[in-house]
Formats: structure tokens, C-alpha cells, sequence
């Protein structure tokens, strides 16, 4: 392609001259020409001429939707398309450069419903255009002037460019824009501003309760602390046994309830027992409030009295502050793991799947309906849930152990690329299985934090006898302070000598 006018042939019925503005207007028509044919007015009596035109408009239209109308068609309907194309490319740029640059704002902007509300809408925008571009654009090309062995590739190319092109753009706002705005909104209810992080760290109590099985209430089965260092992302995780006794509170008023840690209550009609899972039954089932007099805020902070009341014994444990909970709810633990297509564990004995058995010293055998063998699996959902729930023919320390092995290899599945290509499937399974008070202003921040704790490995702290030192059924003070010890010794390590200089 050139942009050198040649002489136009006259064509028939040309005698009068032009005027001078119309001579003006029509050379500037004619300044593009293909060949020596110009492109807004080319010989339509030359098949070789029209269908080389067709291929190029076509070919634009894909490339740079609105050129094809600049060069040959409706220059208005040209402008509109270049320029939205332009604004289309720039806006890629500017995410792009602010992922690379500015990370957190990009989360921030991710993040929020109204903004992407606005991408999805301006996305379909662009691709109903680029439909009328298409369409446009198969007028100009004028097909049965082009050769006729050539009219079924070019119109073929137009779809295939209109499909790809129009289609991207829906596909983006419709199965990745719109479910994770529908997913925000659903699981981010908390408006309130973000907390800064608590001496370096932001500490999340990650809860893990089970509704199935039979059970008539639901009970905090998975207990964790997760501390994510806020400047380095590095994740350290606590593994809090459930059954954990007399639990110590922070400054509260589970600590003005029970200022000698959590003792249970031994009462007939509303009994429980002194374990830190028990922490429900205490604050909910058995309050005739529910416990609102309590915890009278926790609804409007996206809480509820039970969690609330896990986060301060969390916090008197280990003597840190915890200003977010996120809680997975194992029933739909499944569905997570098949929207991430399955996780990698190495299991370390037989384990039986099932419920228990019906009697004292039932042989597994009898009571199994079905078993995860030893050695490397990848595991679907159901399996990976009962890998996680077993526990009567193991310690509940082993039972600890492997579901901190899941939460690891699920953040290890979780990479940009597979959340994004399964992300309709993630996105529906996080809205049936996640709850957190953690608000949408801090997830651009945390979005940040996550790619940087991607890059290093996951340090844990196991709760347990030989783990901490502790007695899960008669923990002393003393013990408790040892924990309160390790915990700041695994976050704050001590620097590394300087080696002296020889």
C-alpha cells in the first residue's frame, strides 16, 4: 500500500470539471491507493482489483477495527471505530504497566464492583461495535465483484476475525469480569476501612467447619492462624487443635466472661465442653440471644458472635492481634478443589473414608466405603474432602498435619493461569464456600501480598505436644507463654551475625 495518488482513469460520463472543493474532497478520497487502483474508488469491473481490496479491507477491519471505514466506507463510522479501538489499546497498556508497576492500585480498581461494572459494560460496547464494524466492512468489500473462488475465504476470514475479536471481548466481560463482580459482592460485605498490619504482620484466622455428617450445628473442625509479613508476603500458618482447653482471651469480653480461660459448662440441658471448638456451642447455640448481647456489632462487621469469640481466644494463644477471619465451610470444600481441577498430595498411610464406626472397636474395614491409598495422588474434590475429615484411624495431630498439607497445595493449584481459565467454576465455587470480614478497600493490597507469598515457601507451626510443647487437655500457663515465645520467634527471627572480617 502506498499513498501516492496516480491519475484516475476517467470513468464514463465524467465531462464536467469538478469544482474546486469537490476536486479537493475526491483527490483526498483517492489519496490511499492499492496497486494502482485507489481504494475508496477502485475499477468494479476488475475482479483481480476488487478481491485483492476485499482481502485488505477485511484484514484491516481485524487489525484496526474503524480502518477499513476510514480508508473506503463512512469516515464518521471510521472515527468512531479508531478511536474506540485506540482507547481500547491504551487502557490494555495502562493495566498492563500497572500490574508491573503499581500492582496494588490495579487490585484496588479490580477489586471494586462499580469499576468493573463499568469494564463489562464497555466491553460489550466494543464488541457490538465490532460486529457493525464486520458487517460494515462486508459491504464495502462488495463480494460478487471479487473473484468467485475467493468470495467463501474472504467472507470465512471476516467471521473467523469478528469471532475472535467481538468474541474475545464478550467472553472477557461475560465469563471473567461478571462472575468475579458477582463473586466480590457476595463474599466482600464489609465496607469498613482496612486496618493496618499489627507489628509487620497481618494475622487472618482461617476456620474450617463441617455442616455434614449428620451433625445437627455446625463446629469449627479447622482451626489456623495465617500471618502474612506486609511488606514480604511471607506466610507463616499456626495449626490450632480444636479440642485446645481452657483457652486464654484477649482484652474482651469472653475475657471479662471467663478471665481464667474458657472452662466449658457442665450444665444438662446446654452442655459443652472446655475445647476451643466448642466456642460455638458457648457464644450461639446455647445464648438465648445468640449471642448479640456479647457481640452486639459482629453482623454490621460481616462477623458472627462464635467467630468473634474464636478470634479473641486465637489472639490470647498466641498473643497477637487478629483483625480478619476467612471460614470454609467443608461441605462445599469439594467444589473448590474440582474448580482448580484436582491437587497434588503425597499421602503418607491408607486412610479409610466414611463416617466412623458404629461401635467401639469396629475394624475400619467394616465401616469404609472406600479408601485413599498411600503414596502420590491427585486428588478430585470428594477425595481431597476425606483426606481432610479423616480421622479415627489416625491422631487428630495427623488429621491437623494433612489438612494444612491441602491448604498448601490448594494455594500452589491457585495460579494466575488456572484460576483464569477455570475462573467461572472458581468464582461459583467461592460464592457457596467462603465468608471473611475482610473488607473489598484491602483487597488490592492482599492481592499484592498473595503474589509475593507465592514466591517463597509457607513456614508452619503445629499447636500439638511434640509440635509446641503443649498439653492439648491440661495446658498450663506456662505452656501457653512457651507458645506465645515460638510464635514471636517464628515471626521475628533474630538477624544473622555479621560473619567477622578476617
Amino acid at each position: 500500500m502506498s499513498v501516492a495518488s496516480p491519475p484516475r482513469p476517467s470513468s464514463p460520463g465524467a465531462s464536467r470539471p469538478a469544482s474546486g472543493a469537490s476536486q479537493r474532497a475526491q483527490q483526498k478520497a483517492d489519496a490511499v491507493v492499492l496497486g494502482d487502483q485507489p481504494i475508496r474508488r477502485p475499477d468494479t469491473r476488475s475482479p483481480k482489483v476488487m478481491t485483492r481490496r476485499a482481502w485488505w479491507l477485511v484484514v484491516l477491519n481485524f487489525l484496526l477495527p474503524g480502518s477499513a471505514q476510514s480508508l473506503a466506507g463512512n469516515r464518521r463510522l471510521g472515527r468512531v471505530g479508531l478511536t474506540a479501538t485506540i482507547v481500547m489499546w491504551v487502557l490494555v497498556l495502562v493495566a498492563v504497566a500497572m500490574a508491573l508497576l503499581w500492582p496494588t492500585m490495579l487490585g484496588t480498581l479490580a477489586s471494586n464492583g462499580f469499576v468493573l461494572l463499568l469494564v463489562q459494560i464497555v466491553l460489550l460496547a466494543y464488541a457490538v461495535l465490532w460486529v457493525v464494524l464486520t458487517v460494515d466492512t462486508l459491504r464495502l468489500v462488495r463480494l460478487v465483484r471479487a473473484r468467485p473462488g475467493a468470495r467463501p475465504a474472504i467472507a470465512a476470514l471476516a467471521i473467523v476475525g469478528v469471532v475472535l475479536g467481538s468474541g474475545g471481548a464478550v467472553y472477557a466481560a461475560q465469563q471473567l469480569i461478571a462472575p468475579a463482580r458477582e463473586l466480590i459482592a457476595s463474599i466482600f460485605t464489609n465496607n469498613a476501612p482496612p486496618v493496618p498490619p499489627s507489628n509487620g504482620y497481618y494475622n487472618i484466622l482461617l476456620l474450617g467447619a463441617d455442616s455434614g455428617l449428620g451433625r445437627d450445628s455446625m463446629r469449627f473442625d479447622s482451626i489456623s492462624v495465617v500471618s502474612v509479613n506486609a511488606d514480604t508476603g511471607a506466610v507463616h500458618i499456626t495449626g490450632i487443635p480444636r479440642d485446645l482447653a481452657h483457652a486464654p482471651f484477649s482484652e474482651g469480653p469472653m475475657s471479662e466472661l471467663y478471665p481464667n480461660g474458657f472452662e466449658g459448662h457442665p450444665s444438662s440441658t446446654c452442655g459443652w465442653g472446655p475445647g476451643i471448638n466448642q466456642l460455638m456451642n458457648a457464644v450461639e447455640i446455647c445464648q438465648p440471644d445468640g449471642g448479640k448481647d456479647i457481640y452486639p456489632d459482629a453482623a454490621a462487621q460481616s462477623s458472627t458472635p462464635a467467630i468473634e469469640a474464636t478470634k479473641s481466644a486465637a489472639e490470647g494463644i498466641l498473643g497477637v492481634e487478629i483483625p480478619y477471619y476467612v471460614f470454609v465451610d467443608m461441605k462445599g470444600f469439594a467444589d473448590i478443589v474440582d474448580a482448580l481441577g484436582g491437587v497434588d498430595i503425597t499421602v503418607q498411610e491408607r486412610l479409610p473414608k466414611g463416617g466412623g464406626p458404629s461401635y467401639e472397636g469396629e475394624p475400619a474395614e467394616d465401616w469404609a466405603i472406600g479408601w485413599i491409598e498411600a503414596g502420590p495422588q491427585h486428588m478430585d474434590g470428594d477425595t481431597a474432602q476425606w483426606y481432610a475429615r479423616s480421622r479415627y484411624t489416625t491422631s487428630d495431630w495427623d488429621r491437623m498435619r494433612r489438612q494444612r498439607e491441602l491448604q498448601q497445595a490448594i494455594l500452589a493449584q491457585a495460579n494466575p493461569a488456572n484460576v483464569l481459565t477455570r475462573f467461572q467454576e472458581v468464582a461459583k465455587a467461592g460464592e457457596d464456600l467462603v465468608q471473611t470480614d475482610i473488607p473489598a478497600g484491602a483487597l488490592g493490597y492482599f492481592v499484592e501480598l498473595a503474589a509475593k507469598a507465592k514466591e517463597q515457601p509457607v513456614q508452619t507451626l503445629e499447636l500439638t505436644p511434640d509440635g509446641a510443647g503443649i498439653s492439648t487437655e491440661k495446658p498450663t500457663a506456662e505452656q501457653y507463654a512457651h507458645v506465645r515465645e515460638l510464635i514471636q520467634q517464628a515471626l521475628y527471627p533474630p538477624s544473622p551475625s555479621p560473619t567477622p572480617a578476617p
